[in-house]
């Protein structure tokens, strides 16, 4: 979270709708772009923080918000606050305060369906997109069809991939996922851990896996992950996650609780963006800013192939990269992504990808 991760360069405003938001923000140089962080389900700006001072340091702006309902950032229990639209309304009045007319917008996870929002209504914030993880979901008049979405990906994969959102569309859901924590650090009265074996909480282990392919069985089919999370079975944290990185992600998950967080996708359930949705073009959904897609090829749940396929229909300007990791790239290979978004960030400045 902004306040407590980034202590030196964070802050939190209100909005003019009365919303707290809480973000890090180091301007960039005179030469460079700003990289506005969009994090996923479930972490915070926390999220970006190999991207944040890495960026910083070459000059580059950066902006990684905690978003609505995480961190530090208001957390309203009425699903119907956390409209796409409304909170791309919120990201562009957050850069209108701090005087940024342009960034390069990055999301991963959710934060791809808020950058998707944002890239139809506020298409002048922007100079380029980056989707990681999750490529662009044009905005529907129509709701979420979870059955029909396991349905399709369990023909065409073998395995459903959208499990889990039946459990996210829950009233237990939030309850469950709460109460299944465990204790990372046991101290002596010196301050020593007198823990050496700390076992993640079920449901880090649902989130982060030891193996990404074990998504395929505990997470996508339905049933599997409240299966998993409440018979409190357990994984090693994989080796790019400290024991001390799930301390920090549980700690901040453990200040707001997990309904403003599931209410992103009992949003998208209910379709609460589906009639102000209706008013847009099948023009206006096209994208024409340049793009950079980067997938991975062992996320078995926002499959490569799937997010490929959608972003060739809808992205004019497309460029894609396939790493070999899993679903949490800017976790796993922070490097490599950091090297990423700067050359992308330099072809955008001298007009390679659009050119």
């Amino acid at each position: 979270m902004a306040l407590s991760c980034f202590p030196h360069i964070s802050k939190r405003i209100a909005l003019g709708d009365g919303t707290h938001y809480a973000y890090a923000y180091a301007p960039a140089s005179a030469s460079k772009p700003t990289f506005l962080l969009l994090h996923g389900f479930p972490s915070s700006s926390y999220d970006w923080r190999h991207q944040v001072h890495a960026l910083a340091a070459k000059g580059f702006g950066v902006l990684a918000p905690d978003l609505l309902g995480y961190g530090d950032t208001d957390s309203p229990p009425d699903v119907e606050a956390y409209s796409l639209k409304r909170m791309s309304d919120h990201l562009a009045e957050i850069l209108a305060n701090e005087g940024i007319q342009k960034v390069i917008g990055v999301g991963h996870d959710w934060g791809c369906g808020l950058l998707s929002s944002f890239c139809v209504w506020h298409a002048k914030c922007l100079m380029a997109l980056t989707f990681i993880s999750v490529g662009y979901m044009e905005p529907s008049d129509v709701a979420m069809d979870v059955d029909a979405a396991n349905a399709m990906t369990k023909e065409a994969f073998g395995y459903s991939t959208f499990g889990y959102w039946k459990l996210f569309d829950t009233p237990e859901a939030a309850g469950l996922l709460e109460g299944h924590v465990g204790i990372f650090f046991i101290y002596d009265e010196f301050g020593a851990d007198m823990n050496p074996n700390p076992q993640p909480e079920s449901v880090t282990s649902l989130v982060y896996p030891a193996k990404p392919e074990a998504w395929k069985s505990i997470l996508g089919p339905v049933g599997a992950a409240e299966a998993w999370v409440s018979s409190d079975q357990t994984s090693p944290l994989p080796a790019w996650l400290s024991a001390g990185e799930a301390t920090t992600h549980r700690e901040i998950m453990s200040k707001k609780g997990y309904t403003g967080p599931l209410n992103w996708y009992k949003s998208a359930i209910r379709g609460v963006d589906s009639s102000t949705n209706a008013s847009l073009s099948e023009s206006r959904k096209h994208i024409d800013l340049p793009t950079l897609l980067v997938v991975s090829d062992r996320d078995y749940i926002t499959r490569a192939d799937m997010q490929k396929e959608r972003m060739v229909k809808w992205v004019q300007h497309l460029r894609i990269e396939e790493l070999s990791c899993g679903h949490w790239v800017q976790l796993e290979l922070p490097d490599k992504l950091n090297e990423l978004l700067e050359g992308f960030a330099n072809e955008v400045a001298i007009g390679i990808i659009n050119g």
